[in-house]
């Protein structure tokens, strides 16, 4: 598979950049698949961070599987970027749009024009109201009941919290429906303080504000962070704030860097909830394609998370993605949107 980067001068995008497969058709495939010469857009408005670089791997890895021509444009947080890559991506003469998050007031209009030239879009985790448009979502909802069911396991049902949140975000506002359920049913969960960031250094945004935080509300046990970039930025404020014993830290999503993080000596980073990033871009591309050739793949396409613990981490020796694959049954494949002309990215 031949990757080429473009620059301003290329695609007069940064960071854009072509993938292109030399595949032919495959046999038995509906058309246009039987015939080859595909071409597929991934547009993201978040791109940095082990989570969004590994949906993109998986999603070129289905691609190649498919032998289709992926061009995938990254996101830099940036509506109207977003909306130019995807008038680049029509003007380019694609089948097929993935759009990546993103804000839904932002897009519509440009995704209704997609379609409108008969090119066949998906959304991942962006609701942009158009039931023309399937959605390919974790279960967010799902994801935080696991986690914080574990943090209710772990430390009762009455504690001082820390909750890291940005609105406008489709999985971090679901995420954020199921935390306001259970500090309902649990009256002695009390939130103290509230904090939050998503820019191009989340991360170190988000440890900054945890230290002051962390200083701020001292008494402050456990905190829910929705997202792994949160969780990281979290452990790495409590570190700064020399409180990283005092506090335990519940997450969403997981990457072989963030298993080295929980299972760090020390790590207030106990638990997440999680599915293979992988997994959801191989499902994201399959969803469209499926579309692209006229077969319905459904309007909302869910792929199931898994509870990961620091102890199990531990207790399995797991270190990496491939361990959590071998280890965990279900976390390395998905049969959503699956169908028998599409190739499996097992044997790539």
């Amino acid at each position: 598979m031949k990757i080429l980067k473009f620059g301003l001068a290329g695609l007069a995008l940064t960071g854009a950049l072509i993938t292109s497969a030399s595949a032919g058709g495959i046999a038995g495939a509906p058309a246009p698949f039987d015939k080859g010469g595909v071409k597929i857009a991934l547009v993201s408005y978040l791109s940095q961070g082990d989570y969004f670089e590994a949906y993109e791997a998986g999603v070129a890895r289905q691609a190649k599987a498919l032998g289709v021509d992926l061009r995938i444009f990254q996101g830099k947080q940036d509506a109207a970027q977003q909306r130019e890559q995807i008038e680049q991506a029509i003007s380019l003469g694609v089948q097929g749009i993935i759009v990546s998050h993103g804000q839904p007031e932002a897009l519509k209009d440009v995704v209704q024009k997609a379609l409108d030239a008969g090119i066949k879009v998906v959304a991942k985790d962006i609701d942009l109201g158009n039931p023309k448009v399937p959605l390919i979502s974790q279960s967010d909802h799902d994801i935080a009941r696991q986690v914080l069911d574990q943090a209710l396991k772990d430390n009762g049902t009455s504690f001082p919290a820390g909750y890291v949140f940005v609105a406008g975000f489709r999985p971090l506002e679901l995420r954020g429906e199921i935390w306001g359920e259970v500090k309902k049913a649990n009256p002695g969960i009390l939130e103290k303080a509230r904090w939050g960031a998503v820019d191009t250094n989340t991360a170190t945004s988000v440890a900054t504000q945890t230290s002051a935080a962390l200083r701020a509300n001292p008494d402050i046990k456990v905190v829910f962070a929705p997202y792994d970039e949160f969780a990281r930025g979290v452990k790495l404020g409590a570190n700064e704030a020399g409180i990283a014993d005092k506090i335990k830290i519940y997450s969403a999503d997981i990457s072989t860097s963030d298993i080295q993080d929980i299972r760090e000596k020390g790590s207030p980073w106990v638990a997440t909830s999680a599915t293979n990033p992988a997994v959801v871009g191989e499902v994201s591309l399959r969803a469209l394609a499926l579309s692209i050739a006229g077969q319905d793949p459904g309007k909302l396409i869910e792929v199931k998370p898994f509870l990961i613990t620091q102890a199990d981490l531990n207790k399995n020796d797991i270190k990496t993605i491939q361990d959590l694959d071998v280890k965990l049954p279900g976390f390395g494949h998905s049969d959503q949107a699956t169908a028998p002309w599409l190739p499996s990215t097992q044997t790539q």
